[in-house]
């Protein structure tokens, strides 16, 4: 090898070698980027890291605005609200997300997890419909319309009800979905470690690396009474956790003073004031965790220990009150393992 072509093998050599090395490297100098407000009803705060500055606020508004004119009761000519009014339309992919894992999380939980409850939703005072007062008899005739298997996605991507009557609710999977969609944006971006929290939901990504470890997050103590405190702190990296619990989400009827919390049993028409006070759920998506969440609020205990034992990707913790009325808590291996000590 002549001089000249040796000194271009060696070059050639260590540019790749620096360009190997550079590619590889992290970034020095982590930037938190931070975007906060109000919606779905609620607040969100979604922190990334990045090597410059950011602000994806126009893509997070976009993601909330087709969220909502999919699946969202609270807008009149949304998807969902077009659907309950009697409306036949090709639904977006969305909808058809939302639908087909409503429609497994159903199966699995047995009918507990059911997302046609919407007529008992308004009918109880917990949606946009109009409320009304309610008996064994008028309950019994309303369960008439609630029932996932009375409902089908057809060829077209129309839904078809048995009934007209039959309303969606997707207010127990829709936030966590939104999660999802924004993380998915995140993702397109280019964004490696995030972490979104919509309402206490949250969906991680990577790690926290300003301080070089996982992102910690907390689960609210659903017996604070006067002020949100937490009952205890996880790490989570590639994961969702949802919660689901009835210590905010009640009514008290102005005539009678009786408490009506927001979980309906979708086998009894009523609102369940069970034991479960409330229950958290690690998944791999945010969606899958809020289902599985509400769900357990309205199955019996040992039902929901029962599929958690089958169950290979979901992690839970269960507050709950025993026969004596003391606090007791549940955990799985997988979700005890996340909790700082």
């Amino acid at each position: 090898m002549t001089g000249l072509l040796r000194f271009r093998y060696y070059f050639a050599l260590v540019l790749g070698l620096i360009m190997f090395l550079t590619g590889c490297r992290e970034p020095q100098d982590w930037i938190l980027n931070s975007n906060s407000g109000g919606a779905l009803g609620t607040s969100y705060n979604i922190t990334y890291l990045g090597s410059e500055e950011l602000n994806f606020q126009r893509d997070i508004d976009s993601v909330f605005n087709v969220v909502n004119q999919s699946l969202s009761t609270y807008i009149p000519d949304s998807d969902i609200s077009k659907i309950n009014r009697g409306d036949t339309l090709e639904v977006d992919h969305m909808f058809r997300d939302v639908f087909r894992l409503s429609k497994s999380v159903f199966e699995e939980t047995d009918g507990y997890f059911d997302p046609t409850v919407g007529t008992l939703v308004n009918a109880w005072g917990f949606g946009p419909g109009q409320q009304i007062q309610l008996d064994s008899a008028k309950v019994d005739s309303l369960l008439e319309y609630v029932g996932f298997q009375k409902v089908r996605l057809n060829e077209s991507d129309e839904i078809i009800k048995e009934h007209p009557a039959i309303q969606f609710d997707f207010n127990a999977v829709a936030k966590g979905y939104a999660i999802d969609r924004l993380a998915a944006m995140l993702k397109d971006k280019g964004i490696e470690n995030f972490l979104v929290e919509v309402g206490g939901e949250i969906v991680s990504s990577g790690e926290n690396k300003l301080k070089k470890k996982e992102w910690v997050v907390g689960v609210d103590d659903p017996q604070a009474r006067d002020a949100r405190r937490l009952k205890l702190a996880l790490k989570l990296s590639d994961e969702a956790l949802a919660s689901s619990g009835n210590y905010r989400k009640f009514r008290i009827d102005s005539i009678s003073g009786k408490k009506y919390v927001h979980t309906i049993d979708p086998k009894t028409g009523f609102t369940k004031n069970s034991r479960v006070l409330a229950a958290s759920v690690i998944a791999e998506d945010c969606a899958r965790a809020d289902a599985y969440a509400t769900a357990f609020m309205a199955m019996e205990l040992d039902r929901s220990i029962a599929l958690l034992s089958k169950s290979k990707d979901l992690e839970a913790y269960i507050i709950y009150l025993d026969e004596e009325g003391e606090t007791q808590e549940f955990f799985t291996t997988g979700f005890e393992e996340r909790i700082l000590r």
